[in-house]
């Protein structure tokens, strides 16, 4: 059976599979080497959010001073009262505050290792590498910064490779998405189709989920079946951001989704952040994707609604879901080094922190 066609993998076979050479230093890849990264802050204050049903820690981590702002109503209230300072007025802060939601899905460890880094700069000024960013810390203390490293605990527990660089896609999706009870590759986005997952037919459950099978980027957020998705939002509504950030990753160039159901204003908001991403992205000479486009909704069926639209409908906050290349081998994927996948980490937060100080024109 050659790469292209398998659609079956036990977790012997995906195991076996796995890299003996391991990733750089700089990249952080597992549930342990986040508690050793998180145990040497110094500057940077670390709440427990919540627990996992695998009684593991949904942790926040903030620098800068937390503003204290008059709310004297929910956002989507004040909306209604057709005065969203209502809720919270952002413009009577010194400082604007942005917020990274590390992967909500275990096996994205991309934007993991990009906020370690970003902790790492936040304390020394250097990244894991020992480069300095001076820019990029310089932009960051101009803002309140909230980082959630990890977003689904669960999930990141079950991930074993601690990197997909130089994998197939056939290992994204059985660490991903898993697998059925006969091996199948469930895949995307097939792994939607049922939630939770579970089942006797669920074999090896992907990192996609946590303990209970619930995938945080789509819970049910008017009546929420996991604790990751509810911490988040209340993080959301107590901060009031000006710009969330959602870290995934895929197999193809670093792009922005579409965040639906937002008026397009929002959405035109973040794609003068792609913009300007794409703009870094260039001056490093890795690939990037076109801009994301601005649209109403329509169709049949309908664009979803996931976190990051709960995120907009909570607080107001320009949303952002960003996707960076896992560095998979198939031919049509985009090929990048550790190295690649953290500079282009480090570029998004640039752009996201400067369009916090000085919003760009849509």
């Amino acid at each position: 059976m050659t790469e292209a066609n398998v659609d079956t993998m036990t977790y012997e076979e995906a195991v076996e599979r796995i890299p003996d050479e391991r990733p750089p230093e700089f990249w952080v890849g597992s549930l342990e080497e986040l508690d050793d990264r998180l145990t040497e802050l110094d500057r940077g204050e670390v709440d427990e959010l919540a627990t996992s049903p695998g009684g593991r820690s949904v942790r926040l981590v903030t620098y800068g001073d937390s503003e204290e702002f008059e709310s004297r109503a929910n956002f989507n209230s004040a909306v209604a009262a057709r005065d969203p300072t209502k809720y919270a007025d952002r413009s009577e802060r010194e400082k604007p505050v942005v917020f990274f939601v590390g992967p909500v899905h275990g096996h994205e460890v991309e934007g993991l290792t990009g906020l370690c880094n970003l902790l790492s700069i936040m304390e020394t000024g250097r990244d894991l590498r020992g480069r300095e960013q001076s820019t990029l810390r310089e932009l960051a203390d101009e803002c309140r910064v909230v980082i959630l490293p990890c977003g689904n605990p669960d999930g990141l527990a079950r991930f074993e490779p601690d990197s997909l660089r130089g994998l197939t896609l056939a290992d994204l999706e059985f660490w991903g998405q898993g697998t059925w009870a006969d091996d199948g590759l469930i895949g995307w986005p097939d792994a939607k189709q049922r939630h939770p997952m579970t089942g006797d037919d669920v074999g090896f459950l992907g990192c996609y989920f946590n303990d209970d099978g619930v995938n945080p980027m789509h819970d049910e957020f008017f009546d929420p079946m996991g604790p990751e998705a509810p911490a988040i939002l209340e993080t959301v509504r107590r901060e009031a951001p000006d710009v969330t950030v959602s870290l995934h990753s895929h197999g193809y160039p670093p792009t922005f989704h579409r965040t639906k159901y937002v008026p397009t204003d929002v959405q035109a908001d973040s794609r003068a952040v792609h913009r300007e991403y794409n703009t870094l992205l260039a001056k490093l000479d890795v690939p990037r994707l076109n801009l994301h486009d601005v649209a109403a909704e329509s169709g049949r069926p309908p664009p979803y609604f996931n976190l990051v639209s709960a995120a907009y409908h909570v607080s107001g906050t320009t949303g952002i879901l960003h996707e960076c290349p896992h560095g998979l081998t198939d031919e049509d994927m985009c090929d990048i080094s550790h190295e690649g996948i953290l500079d282009a980490q480090l570029a998004l937060y640039e752009a996201v922190f400067q369009h916090a100080v000085e919003p760009a024109e849509p």
